[in-house]
């Protein structure tokens, strides 16, 4: 059922967008690893499990997308993670670290949920837990295009889909008092490394590249 899932997945991209991903080549082939991405819609999550291959990916969704059964299926081929939004869900975070140790590309999004314009939101501080808990390093991977892909697809149109690969870092916190302030800035240096790397319309809260700062990225 992987396999299957990556071949159909494959097919129907192909369908419905035109790609362009050679940077995707510079995504480490092995070891543990953090993807980080703005998250525009449904597309770049497929796009990713499917293109990242033989690498095995996995991620965390709200826990209440389990209950719809084709997600749930889907989600279990996929060993997507449900987490509890809003509450410190210490168990699914553990088993990411576990995964991250394990070999596995964990993905997620700074932004913590969906924009449906393609510009960046502010970010959350989940990302930065998971990333001081697993010591994993940090590639940013961003995407633009996917926004318009439902409106292109009632229109029969293929989607122009575009990805671009940054440098890996580590977080650099020794000696830190974690506070939450600290998480947050941590979390928006993060995203400028994101904003950098997108057209200048995409960029949204991190529009101006000027405030950014790498104080704690290494």
């Amino acid at each position: 059922m992987y396999w299957l899932t990556v071949f159909l997945i494959r097919i129907w991209i192909r369908l419905t967008c035109q790609l362009d991903m050679t940077e995707l080549q510079k995504v480490p082939m092995n070891g543990p690893l953090i993807a980080i991405t703005n998250h525009t819609g449904q597309v770049e999550v497929p796009i990713m499990f499917a293109y990242l291959q033989p690498r095995k990916i996995t991620a965390w969704a709200k826990a209440e997308a389990f209950d719809n059964l084709f997600l749930k299926v889907i989600f279990g081929i996929w060993n997507v993670i449900p987490v509890r939004r809003g509450e410190a869900d210490i168990k699914s975070l553990k088993i990411a670290v576990q995964m991250i140790k394990d070999g596995y590309i964990f993905g997620i999004a700074p932004e913590g949920t969906r924009n449906k314009t393609g510009k960046l939101l502010r970010a959350q501080p989940g990302t930065v837990l998971l990333a001081l808990h697993s010591g994993a390093p940090i590639l940013p991977i961003v995407h633009w295009g996917g926004e318009h892909y439902l409106k292109n697809l009632k229109s029969f149109k293929r989607t122009d889909f575009y990805i671009r690969v940054g440098e890996p870092f580590k977080l650099n916190v020794e000696g830190v008092k974690m506070t939450s302030e600290i998480r947050q800035q941590i979390a928006d240096e993060m995203m400028y490394e994101i904003a950098k790397m997108l057209p200048e319309e995409y960029r949204g809260e991190y529009r101006d590249l000027s405030k950014a700062t790498r104080q704690f990225l290494s």
